[in-house]
């Protein structure tokens, strides 16, 4: 649902006027730089902010500039039909479009309007934001890594929920790694013998039931996360410890890696980049437990599975224990230097020509 207004707000060089996105865009000119903005309301009554100017270069209505806060999130959809209409779109941090909102004149408060000016002021006066690209096959492989986490924590709810029934049908209960024919075979032997036993062996196989549609599910995923994988062309896969699944989940984490400069920045976005607390002349750093949670955990499996074979993550590992660090310490450090290795492999990745089928 659109929400519609007819708002004129004055801030110190814009006018902003509210609109109905993404189609038109229109308003007067009133000064040398035009701001306008809309609010896209949601089902959940969340606001979206998008901002529109010309560029100071141009100061028709052409090569203009929008923002959108939250263009991963709930503004998603309306900075991709922005960017399919043709226009550049920036994503504006909400931390970014509160200051804008703290540092104007007025009350300061969060309203609709207020909100729309501060991501508007936000979007033409940074040139350091992320430009909003079209979905391209990254959202793809995206999409099959989240929903492959969501199966296998389905999955472990289910199994936890079948152990507790098992554990009152069966003395002992199951095995640990319970498996969907295990759990068959033994549900197999068990004769209920009142009402109360009764009903907890049907729920078991109801269970059951539950667990051999989400194997199948996670197998088809992992069929579908090799094929979209394969038809990206990454070269990610050849990286010893680095399955399909895991090169779905890095690559579509990832996004465009362009827009991380060096594998610092990138190190720091993967949350392996440990982050100094020096103080005068003690240097120091600490664990970084920030970064995009995913990509930590993709890294960490990958270093676990490096250091189990004769691997140059192994050889770093060991080098790293001959300099006095501890086995966390040399283990991170694996993490980080495992973050360089698939920052250059997406960068290579990056200048390939694009494959058909993902685009």
């Amino acid at each position: 649902m659109t929400q519609l207004r007819s708002v004129s707000l004055f801030t110190p060089s814009c006018w902003a006027t509210c609109v109905q996105p993404p189609r038109g865009w229109s308003c007067s000119r009133r000064h040398s730089i035009t701001i306008r903005t809309a609010r896209w309301r949601t089902s959940s009554g969340y606001f979206l902010g998008a901002a529109m100017a010309p560029s100071s270069k141009d100061q028709s209505l052409h090569g203009t500039r929008g923002g959108s806060e939250g263009a991963n999130g709930l503004g998603r959809l309306l900075a991709q039909q922005l960017v399919a209409a043709g226009e550049t779109v920036v994503d504006v941090p909400a931390k970014l479009a509160a200051r804008a909102r703290l540092l104007d004149t007025g009350h300061g408060r969060k309203t609709d309007d207020v909100d729309a000016a501060s991501v508007a002021v936000v979007a033409v006066r940074n040139a350091g934001l992320r430009q909003v690209a079209r979905d391209d096959y990254t959202a793809v492989l995206r999409l099959l890594a989240d929903r492959r986490d969501d199966l296998n924590e389905e999955r472990r709810r289910t199994v936890n929920r079948l152990h507790v029934l098992l554990r009152d049908l069966h003395p002992g209960g199951a095995a640990r790694s319970l498996s969907a024919d295990r759990a068959a075979a033994l549900l197999a032997r068990i004769r209920p013998g009142d009402a109360v036993a009764l009903e907890r062996k049907l729920m078991a196989r109801e269970l059951l039931t539950d667990l051999r549609r989400l194997d199948e599910a996670l197998r088809r995923n992992r069929k579908r996360c090799a094929e979209a994988v394969a038809a990206s062309g990454t070269r990610l896969t050849e990286l010893f410890g680095v399955s399909e699944v895991l090169a779905a989940k890095i690559i579509g984490h990832t996004g465009d890696v362009t827009r991380f400069p060096t594998s610092n920045h990138y190190g720091s976005y993967t949350g392996t980049a440990p982050i100094e607390t020096s103080s005068g002349d003690v240097r120091r750093h600490r664990l970084n437990r920030g970064g995009n949670r995913s990509l930590n955990n993709a890294l960490h499996l990958i270093a676990r599975t490096q250091l189990n074979h004769d691997t140059a993550g192994r050889r770093h590992y060991r080098r790293k224990l001959a300099e006095h660090k501890t086995e966390t310490e040399a283990f991170r450090s694996v993490k980080r230097h495992l973050a360089n290795v698939i920052y250059r492999r997406l960068r290579h990745d990056q200048r390939l020509p694009a494959l058909p089928g993902l685009t």
